[in-house]
């Protein structure tokens, strides 16, 4: 087992993802020294934050053992997956759910496939919600997550423990999912970089859909690049899915590099649903809107003409149809059909709110969705780029979000936090929230740049622009 030094340390937690990759193909270190490294980092870190679930050393170095890709980009770099949906063959799949506890995944899915052979190595699995309704991480299963930045408050969800994990260096980069926020979230809570990439982008397979193209997986990370080299790994649809977005002529990782030309950019700070807003998050745009105007790009105000309030009802009565219909496949690896005293309170609203639905009821939400999808992108058609808040509220205590709450309606009344985030998993736009900004009081601000459909590309290369103007890479949360 390699020595594990200050130096090492040092190196591991100042170097992006792609660096060590490269370190590892070089022969400057080797995966066994990174491996070590990151399971130090946990057992320093991890106590106090409860981002890591399941330890997975054991299958972290027979997968050493049996050889990762030395010529891959991500060369034996230490990974999160988050636990939930990913199936990773002999790794836990619990979804943050007592029903669950026991069930570990059957096989590998096609996105672990290529996490395999970009060369990553899996350590653990990061922590969420149970079923991933949720802007924070608090499972009763496992426990809170706690934020990096200040223990007291979220850190974000459903992928707060992923966004956690990489704040406090524990691994550079981590599995990360999207249906309502889940990757954005997490990423301006936490001072990391979050792409929801745009619809189709990621193959589901062997699902065949999640959430009618809802719901998105990529990561988080701490630089551009990395998520655009993740993005080149992972993307790609197989025959037959049912959304298949356009691709550039060359990789992520290398139009992400290039500036963009001259832009049109629109910004809001005013939600959509007409909610209360803090003064911190309106300056975190309005600050970000006059670093891109300084460099040439064109900037002007528009606030989004969606009746956000009637969306979200609309939204949130699909989804529970979806979650239901998963519980009751999920039966076949329990063994038993799920009762009310296996899931949190929420979790079995959820179900029992699914189940109550009609099948002319459900249709006419996906309907109704397909035609909000064109009126969202109709409105932003303008804009090459659009910017809002990620949050329009600071992160909040723990506790604020209790999935303990029975009434549905109520619970997800209280989301209006991140009422700029689901419009665009309705819509399939790619959005990236970027740590941009940090309150009077210490706390990450994000900020969320929305994509053209399909576009990427301009969003990646407009964020290492902005990585470079409004650099974050330094910041580091207290003690770590």
């Amino acid at each position: 087992m390699p020595h594990v030094t200050d130096d090492l340390i040092r190196l591991y937690t100042e170097s992006d993802a792609l660096t060590l990759g490269e370190l590892v193909r070089k022969g400057d270190v080797t995966p066994a020294e990174l491996l070590e490294a990151a399971l130090t980092l946990i057992d320093r870190h991890n106590p106090r934050l409860n981002a890591v679930i399941h330890r997975l050393d054991d299958m972290a170095r027979a997968q050493l053992a049996a050889g990762v890709p030395r010529d891959a980009p991500f060369a034996g770099v230490p990974y999160l997956l988050k636990e939930l949906a990913s199936m990773w063959q002999d790794a836990p799949l619990t979804n943050s759910c007592a029903w669950l506890r026991h069930v570990r995944a059957p096989a590998d899915s096609e996105q672990t496939r290529r996490i395999k052979a970009a060369g990553f190595v899996l350590v653990g699995k990061s922590n969420a919600p149970e079923n991933g309704w949720a802007i924070t991480t608090e499972p009763r299963l496992y426990g809170p997550t706690r934020n990096p930045w200040r223990a007291d408050v979220t850190p974000g969800g459903s992928s707060g423990g992923s966004a956690a994990a990489v704040a406090a260096r524990m691994v550079p980069l981590a599995e990360a999912s999207d249906g309502a926020g889940s990757i954005r979230v997490p990423a301006s809570c936490c001072g990391v970089v979050g792409l929801k990439p745009s619809r189709g982008r990621v193959t589901l397979a062997p699902f065949g859909d999640f959430w009618y193209g809802g719901a998105y997986f990529l990561c988080v990370s701490r630089s551009v690049r990395d998520t655009a080299g993740y993005l080149d790994a992972l993307a790609g649809a197989l025959p037959g899915d049912p959304y298949t977005p356009p691709v550039p002529a060359a990789p992520w990782r290398e139009v992400a590099m290039r500036p963009p030309a001259r832009l049109r950019i629109g910004f809001t700070v005013s939600p959509p649903d007409g909610s209360a807003i803090d003064a911190e998050a309106i300056a975190a745009v309005q600050r970000t809107a006059n670093v891109l105007e300084a460099l040439g790009h064109v900037v002007e105000e528009h606030n989004m003409t969606l009746d956000a309030t009637s969306a979200w009802h609309t939204y949130t009565r699909m989804t529970p149809v979806e979650s239901a219909t998963m519980f009751d496949a999920l039966e076949s690896l329990v063994g038993r059909p799920v009762t009310a005293a296996d899931v949190e309170p929420t979790t079995w609203a959820i179900i029992q709110r699914g189940r109550s639905l009609s099948a002319i009821d459900h249709a006419t939400d996906v309907t109704a969705l397909r035609v909000l999808s064109r009126q969202i992108a109709a409105d932003l058609l303008p804009y090459d780029v659009f910017l809002t808040p990620t949050l329009t509220q600071k992160p909040r205590p723990l506790g604020y979000w209790d999935m303990n709450e029975p009434d549905l309606d109520r619970y997800n009344a209280k989301w209006t936090d991140a009422v700029f985030m689901f419009p665009f998993n309705i819509s399939g736009h790619p959005a990236l929230s970027l740590p941009l900004h940090w309150s009077s009081d210490g706390l990450p601000i994000g900020v969320q740049l929305v994509g053209r459909e399909g576009d990427e590309a301009t969003l990646l290369a407009l964020a290492t622009v902005l990585e470079q103007a409004m650099p974050w890479r330094e910041r580091r949360p207290p003690g770590i």
